[in-house]
């Protein structure tokens, strides 16, 4: 997955690239990478007690989902710099701003927007990154960490692999909160697709795309291994499909999906209540 940094790719051609992967080629499964990358940080304890403590996550959990998908989508949408983009961003600064979040923290979560996407692709898409998508990738998101402050970026796509590598060695470890906020992020979730009474049956198949050291950190259990391979071989039976299929010809903005938490749509300004990136 490692490619080298690309120092002669602009910002705008980055953003376009990056624009266009997550709007078009890849929409879904970006926003489904995103999801895990967002609940990989709640294996450590540091994240998931600052989201229990806040306690606005269990109390409004689908609002908190959605002012994080917002704010993190409008610059990925509407450009870093652009009105919009700008705007969410200072917002995500402000809120930040009322908490006291190491840098480390901080790394880790953006190293996790980095790489889940390109590790979902290459495990469950119809193709993975190519090396100029990657660059752009990560151009995006150093742009999107400098512009919040994150200090130390690495520089390239190993960088920020070592990085999330060495944080997940030392930093997932089992905890309370891990677990309360882990189980209300995965039932929301589940919410999207099926009604509550199927939760039961639903959370060992989610259990199956993530990787024994989530799963320990969460407290979760270890899925059955038929359930593993038969989900993992409908995953791949997807992507042969979709491979085969008419491609996606107009943009999907989550920006402009209708939600019941803002049915008469939402004021970038007064999104949000708690950390952003350490919540969904």
């Amino acid at each position: 997955m490692t490619d080298a940094p690309d120092f002669d790719m602009d910002l705008a051609r980055a953003e376009a690239i990056a624009r266009r992967l997550s709007t078009l080629t890849f929409a879904w499964d970006i926003e489904k990478a995103l999801e895990f990358a967002l609940f990989r940080t709640y294996a450590v304890p540091a994240i998931s007690g600052l989201l229990a403590r806040t306690g606005a996550f269990e109390t409004a959990t689908r609002k908190r989902y959605d002012d994080t998908e917002l704010l993190l989508s409008e610059p990925m949408e509407h450009g870093l710099d652009s009105a919009r983009g700008a705007e969410a961003i200072a917002r995500i600064n402000a809120i930040h701003g009322r908490f006291r979040i190491d840098n480390r923290e901080m790394l880790y979560v953006l190293s996790t927007f980095v790489l889940e996407p390109i590790r979902w692709m290459e495990h469950y898409g119809w193709r993975p990154f190519t090396g100029e998508e990657k660059r752009a990738w990560v151009l995006v998101y150093r742009a999107l960490g400098a512009r919040m402050g994150i200090a130390d970026i690495p520089e390239d796509l190993a960088g920020f692999e070592a990085l999330n590598a060495a944080y997940e060695a030392t930093q997932f470890r089992q905890a309370e909160s891990n677990a309360r906020i882990g189980k209300v992020t995965l039932d929301l979730l589940l919410g999207f697709y099926a009604p509550k009474v199927l939760f039961p049956v639903l959370r060992p198949v989610a259990y199956c795309l993530m990787d024994r050291p989530l799963l320990v950190a969460m407290g979760f259990p270890e899925p059955p291994r038929w359930l593993r391979w038969v989900v993992l071989g409908g995953m791949k039976a997807r992507a042969m499909v979709l491979r085969e299929l008419p491609k996606r010809r107009r943009p999907r903005f989550i920006t402009a999906r209708k939600r019941p938490t803002y049915p008469g749509g939402y004021v970038i300004s007064q999104l949000g209540n708690g950390p952003v990136g350490a919540g969904r």
